[in-house]
């Protein structure tokens, strides 16, 4: 298959690396300035799986004069507008997206703009970020892309995705259920962006302080019990395996809306807190903690766009 990967950061710089790495047919569509980065110094991975330095094929939007096999899309949800400008030329009658983003609503998007037989649901379990150099550290072992048709059936053009993913240097997984999946990944999501974000510290730095357990699994109950509410309940495994991440006092976890707030980056609140909140309010659910944590988040990103907002009018000015 044909992979343009949609992004180059640390999500998609991870995965569509380790797919080159692994002599897929693999190209990143990125903007001009970071397509000049990875020729000059190439996408550079750290990682406990072994590090790697490749030169991948890149082009730009304005490069794209046909369609590829698959879209691996792996964005940040505020930036999914600007990359459906892009990548829709590339994008033919038997073309799979398969999105990696954060909650539910990139999925309704993408299927209003090219229909449901275009869409796949996916789930990627993967800890990265980028450093000020550009170079892309994986923080722990777990590395799985998981992916499913959104009505649950197993499919030839499914199998046939599993088999040019499989192999490649992460884990693979067909799933019956993806939707189940996705809903499963936001609830941990909004979870562990609510504590972390609103204690300003790790779930270990939580669960050690008196009352920090209390209010993680206080979180937990009000983003499960949203998912359950809108008829996806998570499992009792899943719950059992969350549950004793934030009770343990150890780890130095995370989350990537976390890393993101510490280095002054945009945030994800709306696509994770906040579609999440709207939803809960549909069928009356008062969820408090989760509620703290938007707006608080939502204070932080307002006051990032005006500062931005502001730096481009003197930078316009000085031009």
């Amino acid at each position: 298959m044909r992979i343009l990967v949609i992004g180059a950061g640390a999500v998609g710089g991870y995965f569509g690396g380790r797919l080159a790495q692994a002599n897929r047919d693999v190209t990143f569509l990125v903007r001009a300035r970071r397509a000049e980065e990875i020729k000059s110094k190439g996408i550079q991975i750290v990682s406990p799986h072994g590090n790697l330095t490749l030169h991948p094929n890149t082009m730009t939007a304005d490069q794209i004069t046909g369609s590829f096999d698959l879209i691996l899309l792996c964005v940040k949800s505020y930036a999914l507008g600007g990359a459906i400008h892009d990548f829709a030329a590339a994008v033919g009658p038997e073309t799979l997206i398969l999105p990696v983003l954060n909650g539910m609503r990139h999925i309704s998007v993408l299927v209003a703009r090219f229909g449901e037989h275009a869409v796949l649901g996916g789930v990627c379990l993967v800890s990265t970020e980028v450093d000020q150099d550009g170079r892309i550290h994986q923080l722990s072992g777990v590395q799985k892309l998981g992916y499913g048709e959104l009505d649950g059936r197993i499919t030839p053009r499914l199998q046939k995705l599993d088999e040019t993913l499989g192999g490649a240097g992460f884990d693979t997984a067909i799933s019956d259920d993806i939707v189940r999946d996705m809903w499963q990944k936001w609830v941990q999501l909004a979870t562990l962006g609510t504590i972390t974000c609103l204690m300003r510290g790790t779930i270990g730095e939580v669960a050690s302080i008196q009352g920090g357990t209390a209010l993680s699994l206080a979180t937990l109950h009000e983003c499960s019990s949203i998912a359950i509410a809108c008829g996806h309940p998570v499992s009792e495994a899943f719950l059992a395996r969350q549950r004793a991440v934030l009770t343990d006092e150890g780890p130095q976890l995370t989350s990537s809306m976390y890393r993101d707030l510490t280095k002054g980056d945009d945030v994800e609140v709306d696509t994770i807190l906040g579609d999440l909140l709207e939803h809960g309010k549909t069928y009356g659910l008062t969820t408090p903690i989760l509620e703290a944590a938007f707006v608080n988040l939502s204070i932080y990103q307002r006051q990032r766009d005006k500062a931005s907002q502001t730096y481009l009018k003197f930078s316009d000015q000085a031009t």
